[in-house]
């Protein structure tokens, strides 16, 4: 301790902080405890696990509920019971067992608040945090029943100490309990033996990734009463615009419980992605149409059974890297109230924290309660919430030992032999924020992973950007540079153009910058590397020649993108033109900005893209030479010389080692049918139609030479984007050898017919 103010800081450590006029409770609200004279409730030993609040028969047939709660270096425990009126019952649990505080209490049955508060040394400066004047959620809590809001007592610090280099080191001796929301013990008693999971193979899958509010919320077919929830996503209405697209996974943004930020909460605004979890085990009670009281747990399985019937999958964006206790400043919800240093990686001053994430804080996967933790959550969400597949936020955060990522860290060897998610679908975000977080390409067989790479030479081709086409090959067939060791398929690709971070499609199109003034940040947020074109007019426009120009590209993006080897993700709202406003990160924007604008299907132009984007979708799905389960060999597969990948210039020449560094806007793409590598589920060989795929970012239109045998006798047009309406195709067949127009800027995706 060397300033004045570090001194200060040391003596007011565990004091109790005055109630004076800056410290007044928000709306008069106080926490009250059962008076001296109420009858406290018997806590018999129960059992160390499972971990949480699990609703079960004790001894002697009594009804009740067991809690257990790892805190590995705290003094005691008290656990907290509230009733209907907010009146606090402590009682304590003495049992002991591997660090494991535990009691089963009878007669505490499905629906009773609770939290926890726990004791023990506060000593920042070494990492310790302890502060039971705050009331704590449980880890394991399968409901959260309240929301998060920030006022300075839910702090275990002083918030607004004077001296803001040392208000972390400050304790707040104010109670937290009338501020945070309250954990609620449910009944887990489904054994979900009516559902049917889907179990659709990877390289048949096609991903739709959507938030269960803003998908919902202003759906004209979904009741009020339902927009916004679980129960809107499994409605008539919403199912039908899934199932008619064609889509066989939604990947559902965070709906793990979540907080807001302070920063946000200060300007008015809330967290609207989710990423900012503090609940790994309950569904986010603010999605529930049927109550917050441990309701929300059946309405989510009710949204899953209602997807798998669709034949649907349901896949969950999950954060496992932060919690949303930020940094040291950051307020106290659980788990730093629980064991700072056994949840979180501290720096080597560990008065700080270690921040891989942007967030903050980055959880100590390494420790084993924390892996125990984050493995018991995901396998929750398989097994009693019936979930298909995780989507992993900052991945590399969470594959990382001491420091730097390791392939070979032990999060990533225990879901490797883990008999129930070695079986389900892992999708990777495959970089974090710290050195060497950029780990594309590197995770181990199971994984798949979110392909930036696929993203960004896509956009750069369509916007002529390109200075070759040689990464553009490698992305079209599936990324072979990247994936093709290990046993790894090309459906490791998780192939995207937009995601819900970053420009919506038909902003990419229409925006060259991003406009971010509504997050309230200066416009500083959010990436500048948007690699968009706005077709010369910067925002919307009335010009005719432009908004032409515009659907164009957007056809083009789609078609691409789904006629690409790899798995597709699409972006909800992207396949009927939905836009931010140039808004490229809007996390924030939980209105109009953030949610799907159905009535755009009132509309000719975002009609049409919907129309293609399904009939892209049933493309794929018809035909098994668009969804490869192995990589291409680039070799002949007859004596024909016919090879089961070709690549075309405009001239119908086969593309030498030269063009391939040579700039071009014109590309051709030959997929061959025949002799398509695995066999059918009877063991016959896979055999399928040939295709041509035509891609021109040219400004003019151009001529291509349509190769012809043994290539193909005839071709028949398919898809041309040049047209607004596809219909037009329908009849239109040009013979091998034979010259194909191309239209400015469009894809032409040719069938073999002869």
């Amino acid at each position: 301790m060397s300033s004045a103010a570090e001194q200060e800081a040391e003596r007011a450590v565990g004091r109790p902080v005055p109630q004076g006029e800056g410290h007044r409770e928000l709306n008069g609200r106080r926490g009250r405890r059962a008076g001296p004279g109420a009858v406290r409730p018997a806590v018999w030993p129960g059992a160390p696990t499972p971990l949480g609040a699990r609703f079960r028969v004790g001894p002697d047939g009594v009804a009740g509920t067991n809690f257990a709660l790892w805190a590995g270096g705290a003094e005691s425990v008290e656990l907290c019971l509230f009733d209907a009126a907010g009146t606090e019952t402590r009682l304590a649990l003495v049992e002991l067992t591997h660090e494991i505080w535990h009691g089963f209490v009878p007669g505490v049955r499905p629906g009773q608040r609770y939290g926890y508060r726990v004791h023990g040394r506060w000593d920042p400066w070494t990492g310790a945090r302890w502060n039971p004047s705050k009331l704590l959620l449980d880890p394991y809590a399968r409901a959260v029943d309240g929301d998060f809001a920030l006022p300075p007592q839910v702090y275990g610090h002083v918030r607004d100490w004077p001296q803001q280099q040392v208000a972390d080191t400050v304790r707040d001796d104010r109670d937290s309990a009338p501020y945070v929301p309250k954990g609620v013990v449910v009944h887990d008693d489904d054994d979900w033996s009516d559902d049917r999971r889907p179990k659709t193979p990877w390289a048949d899958s096609v991903i739709y990734e959507l938030h269960v509010r803003g998908f919902t919320k202003r759906h004209p077919g979904i009741p009020q009463e339902l927009r916004g929830t679980y129960a809107g996503l499994a409605h008539p209405a919403a199912l039908d615009h899934l199932v008619r697209l064609g889509v066989t996974a939604v990947e559902l943004l965070p709906v793990h419980q979540f907080a807001h930020e302070d920063h946000l909460l200060r300007r008015g605004l809330r967290n609207y992605w989710g990423y900012n979890s503090i609940g790994y085990f309950a569904p986010h009670a603010a999605y529930s149409a049927s109550g917050t009281a441990g309701q929300q747990v059946g309405e989510f399985k009710r949204m899953v059974r209602a997807l798998h019937a669709a034949g649907i999958e349901v896949i969950l964006d999950v954060v496992y890297n932060h919690t949303a206790e930020a940094g040291e400043r950051g307020p106290t919800l659980s788990l730093r109230g629980i064991d700072n240093k056994g949840y979180y990686r501290l720096q080597s001053d560990a008065r700080r924290y270690a921040d891989y994430t942007g967030c903050g804080n980055t959880l100590h996967v390494v420790q084993p309660q924390v892996l125990r933790l984050i493995t018991d959550s995901l396998r929750y969400w398989v097994t009693e919430m019936g979930v298909d597949g995780f989507r992993f936020d900052l991945a590399a955060a969470l594959a990382r030992s001491m420091h730097d990522v390791d392939m070979l860290s032990p999060f990533l060897a225990v879901i490797a032999q883990d008999p129930v998610l070695r079986r389900v679908k892992l999708i990777a975000e495959p970089w974090d924020v710290g050195r060497g977080g950029y780990q594309v390409g590197a995770f181990p067989p199971l994984w798949t992973e979110w392909n930036d790479r696929y993203r960004d030479a896509v956009r750069d081709f369509w916007r002529g950007a390109l200075p070759d086409v040689r990464d553009l090959g490698y992305r079209l067939s599936g990324s072979s540079d990247l994936y093709a060791w290990g046993g790894r398929r090309p459906y490791a690709s998780i192939n995207f153009v937009t995601a819900h971070d970053g420009f919506t499609l038909r902003d990419l199109v229409s925006y060259e910058r991003k406009h971010n003034e509504a997050n309230g940040e200066g416009n500083r947020d959010g990436t500048d590397d948007n690699r968009s074109w706005n077709c010369g007019v910067e925002g919307e426009t009335d010009d005719p020649r432009i908004n032409a120009l515009r659907r164009r590209q957007l056809r083009n993006l789609l078609t691409t993108l789904l006629v690409s080897t790899g798995v597709p993700m699409l972006v909800a709202g992207d396949e009927m033109g939905r836009t931010q406003g140039g808004n490229n990160n809007a996390y924030c924007q939980d209105g109009e900005v953030g949610w799907v604008d159905w009535s755009l299907l009132d509309e000719p132009g975002p009609r049409g893209l919907l129309e293609l984007a399904r009939r892209l979708v049933a493309l794929r799905h018809r035909h098994p030479v668009l969804r490869r389960r192995a990589f291409f060999s680039g070799r002949a597969q007859g004596a024909d010389g016919l090879r089961d990948l070709a690549w075309f210039t405009a001239r119908g020449s086969e593309m030498t080692e030269r063009d391939w560094y040579a700039p071009t806007s014109t590309l051709g793409l030959y997929l061959s049918g025949r002799d398509i590598p695995g066999r059918d589920a009877r063991g016959a060989p896979v055999v399928d139609d040939s295709f041509l795929i035509v891609l021109h970012a040219g400004s003019r239109p151009t001529g291509f030479m349509v190769p012809g045998a043994p290539w193909g006798e005839a071709y028949e047009v398919v898809v041309d984007t040049a047209l607004e309406d596809q219909a037009a195709v329908a009849g239109r067949v040009h013979r091998g050898g034979g010259e194909v127009r191309v239209g400015a800027r469009s894809v032409q995706v040719l069938r073999v017919t002869g």
